[in-house]
């Protein structure tokens, strides 16, 4: 196994001392091409063998167990599944037996979340009170449609959680200055958020949409505190070279990973 493997952290995260997380960056992995090295996406045509690879890779760099991980199935949803003992493994070494989630979520530690990434925004939440955790994958339909509040309402709802405990964490995803859209999203986000601060049009007749902007106003509306809400500003776009990115590659790439377990 590959040691001194690059992992992002968040601090926010960290000082709790309640999990282990992480999200992954292209290097430290045995994928090659397109996909080299540490490619994450287990349905992007690589070699799944090297893949699985890679994840035995993270286990090991994070800690954490590689049979219990539990992976999302992404389709740009807002769906949340609440996760258990009984899902360890699926998606990696058993079949998923569910379909179209973008959010999973849990308060059983040693259960390993993990959802993935190119560009679109992950989303890290953990109620340090209730000892909760969730993972979500927001790219601009599950921004639109509100994924961090669908997630915190969700944690409430199943777990309790008061959102004014959890800490919220965005991830490494496309910035402002990269994200082109057409003017039809930009309508969707002023129709939903009612405001058009998160973007801006140019001469062309396109848009700069800022998703971490709109992640952080969603966070906020959830009810999360302003002081609760970490953002790294990290682009996958400006920084491809360490980072996977779908839009600077044209979709020749790999996947990156986002990986959380509350800690036993």
């Amino acid at each position: 196994m590959k040691q001194d493997v690059p992992v992002i952290r968040f601090d926010s995260l960290e000082k709790t001392g309640l999990v282990k997380h992480g999200f992954s960056t292209k290097k430290g992995g045995v994928s090659e091409g397109i996909y080299s090295t540490m490619n994450l996406g287990l349905k992007r045509g690589d070699d799944i063998g090297r893949v699985k690879t890679n994840f035995q890779i993270m286990a090991r760099t994070l800690g954490v167990p590689y049979e219990k991980m539990v992976l999302s199935d992404q389709t740009h949803t807002v769906n949340v599944r609440k996760i258990t003992g009984l899902d360890a493994g699926k998606g990696l070494i058993r079949e998923k037996d569910y379909t179209d989630v973008d959010g999973i979520m849990t308060n059983e530690p040693g259960i390993v979340l993990v959802t993935f990434y190119a560009d679109c925004v992950p989303l890290f939440f953990l109620d340090p009170v209730k000892k909760v955790i969730a993972l979500s994958h927001s790219g601009w339909r599950g921004t639109v449609n509100k994924m961090g509040l669908v997630t915190v309402n969700k944690m409430h709802q199943e777990y309790q959680s008061n959102p004014e405990d959890i800490i919220a964490c965005i991830g490494p995803s496309i910035c402002q200055k990269c994200y082109e859209v057409s003017e039809e999203v930009a309508e969707e986000f002023e129709k939903n958020f009612g405001t058009t601060e998160m973007f801006y049009k140019k001469d062309n007749g396109k848009y700069q949409l800022d998703l971490w902007k709109a992640n952080e106003i969603v966070l906020k509306e959830a009810g999360i505190q302003e002081n609760n809400i970490e953002n790294r500003r990290i682009c996958t776009c400006c920084n491809s070279e360490y980072l996977f990115s779908h839009r600077k590659t044209n979709g020749k790439r790999g996947n990156l990973a986002a990986f959380m377990m509350l800690c036993e």
